[in-house]
Formats: C-alpha cells, structure tokens, sequence
C-alpha cells in the first residue's frame, strides 16, 4: 500500500517499502518521453509471459491530485445526498517505462461520469461507453501517452488497521477484462484504487496499484498481493477481499519535474508554521496509543537517575496516558 504525504506529492513511497532504484534517473525524464524506445517495449511486450513482470508504478503528482480529488467528489456527492459516500471512476494515460521495464509510468488521469455503492462501480453504461470512446479518439490526437489504466475508489470508513486498497470480484473482472484485450497490443493495463476517507482522515494519500494474474497463472500457496504469506483466510480477506491470490501490488512512486519541485519546497518553506500547527504526529492514534508506555519509560529513567523520588510520578502519569 502506499502511504505518502500529501503536501508533497514529490515524496517517496511509505519507509516500509523497498527503495525504488528510480533515483538514479532524472525526474524531468518521465516528461520527455522517448517514443521510439517505448514503441519498441510495446513491440516487444515481455510482459505477456511474465505474469508479475510488473514491479512498480510512477505517478504524476497531477495524476495522484486528480484521482484524491475526483474520489473525494464522490464522498461529498453521497452524503449531500443524504446517502453513504459514493465510488467514483476514471481512466489513466501513460506508457511503460523504457528506461525501466518493470516499471509503468503514469502521467495523468480522467474522471468518468461513473458513481456506485460498495464496490459496484462499472463502466457499462452505453453514455459511459460512448464517453471512453470519444475521450479516447481525442487522446490519439493531442496525447503520446495511450489510456493504460483505470481507477477507483473505496470510501468504505475508516480502518485504523489498514487501508481499503483492494480488488474486489467485480474490481477483478473489470481488470482482467482489460488486461485481456489491452495486454496483447502492446497496451499493459493497470488498476488504481484510492481510499478516500482514510487519505483525508490521516492526512496522507492511500491508494494501491495492481495487476491481475491470467487465468492460467499459480501464485505461490497463501500470497497475499504485497506478497506476504498469511495462512489466516478471515485476515487475508478482511485486508485484500475474496480474490486475493488472484491480483498482485506494484509498489507506487511519484516523480515531479524540477522546475516544480522547487516551486513546491519553496512554499512549504514559507509556509511551514502552517504545516505545523495544521499537523503534529503526536496526534496520530498510533502514537496516542502508545502515550502512556513511553511516559512510563521515561518516569523509570527518572526513578534510577534520581533513586525514586519520581516512582509515584511515573505511575501516575502511566495511568492518564
């Protein structure tokens, strides 16, 4: 899952993750793209026998605004409504990387007029059909990049545990669909699904890129989709719902233009008082949590150092927190 703060979409993907070797390249490479070398990935197009050829993902700041955005939208929408937050949809444009092959890069991103309830979010309607196919004619015209990707949202509540980044049954099909007719023309397909409530709740972005394994794919036995071996079924559906050994995650990165990312530190400088007071990760419930333990340390210390005189202290505040 990716964990990113959202004041700068430059960051990298949450500390728990494997450092992306994407540092090496320039970030203004993404934007100048080299469309004889990515034709010639598309000819290739390994990833038809490689199932999990796909490791990770690059995402525009543009791309990941636009998508909280839209998924927020929907929330409003829904309770406005007098209903529960709605789930939104939309389609990615970008390319596979060449400079990477293991990587897809996507650099921006178009809501569909697309609403459901829990998970139930499909393109089938024949407006929404006829949309994607204008949108689509328009993008061969004024686009390098092709649509190689669909999001989603999740607005279910708010989980302290984890985040609701997952394929559902339906999530799945649709994925497969895509990847079935898109794959095969040089086209690899990609999934995004947002978890709007929580971004916003805990101030960071939550979504979580993935790829469906073909039919005829077999996963190692118990593999979640960030590739961990959990043999309990209830946690492994709570986390990644009923088809979880039958997509993967890509690790998400973000990349920003240098230009840019000056722009962006420069306003985080002159306004970082804001930032302060707006956020504190004492705040955290994680952190409040574990309040009490950490001031119980803290008051033994002082015990030893000072031969007890803060014993009762300690005890006192170990029991506020």
């Amino acid at each position: 899952m990716c964990d990113v703060e959202m004041a700068d979409a430059a960051g990298p993907a949450p500390a728990a993750a494997a450092p992306a070797p994407a540092a090496a390249r320039s970030k203004d490479a993404y934007y100048a793209m080299d469309e004889a070398a990515i034709d010639e990935v598309r000819r290739k197009k390994v990833w038809t026998g490689d199932a999990t050829h796909f490791k990770r993902v690059a995402v525009s700041p543009a791309a990941s605004m636009k998508m909280l955005m839209h998924a927020h939208s929907g929330c409003e929408a829904g309770l406005a409504a007098g209903g529960k937050p709605l789930e939104v949809m939309g389609l990615m444009v970008g390319y596979p990387d060449n400079a990477r092959e293991d990587c897809m890069v996507v650099t921006d991103v178009f809501p569909l007029p697309v609403t459901g309830f829990e998970t139930q979010v499909v393109a089938d309607d024949e407006g929404v059909v006829n949309y994607m196919i204008k949108l689509s004619d328009m993008l061969e015209v004024t686009r390098k990049e092709r649509i190689m990707g669909w999001y989603h949202s999740h607005p279910f509540d708010v989980d302290e545990a984890h985040n609701h980044c997952f394929l559902s049954s339906t999530d799945l099909s649709t994925q497969l669909l895509w990847q079935n007719a898109e794959d095969g023309n040089g086209n690899p397909f990609l999934a995004i699904v947002i978890d709007p409530l929580r971004s916003f709740a805990k101030g960071t972005a939550e979504l979580g890129a993935f790829r469906a394994y073909p039919p005829a794919a077999s996963p190692p036995a118990n593999q979640c989709p960030d590739g961990e071996i959990v043999t309990d079924d209830a946690k492994r559906v709570e986390v990644w719902g009923s088809c979880w050994n039958r997509y993967y995650e890509l690790e998400v990165e973000y990349f920003m233009s240098t230009q840019a990312k000056a722009i962006v530190e420069i306003l985080n400088k002159s306004h970082l008082w804001a930032r302060t007071l707006s956020s504190t990760p004492a705040l955290a419930p994680e952190n409040r949590e574990r309040a009490g333990e950490r001031v119980a340390a803290v008051a033994e210390r002082l015990d030893k150092v000072h031969g007890g005189g803060a014993a009762g202290s300690g005890a006192t505040l170990a029991g506020a927190g």
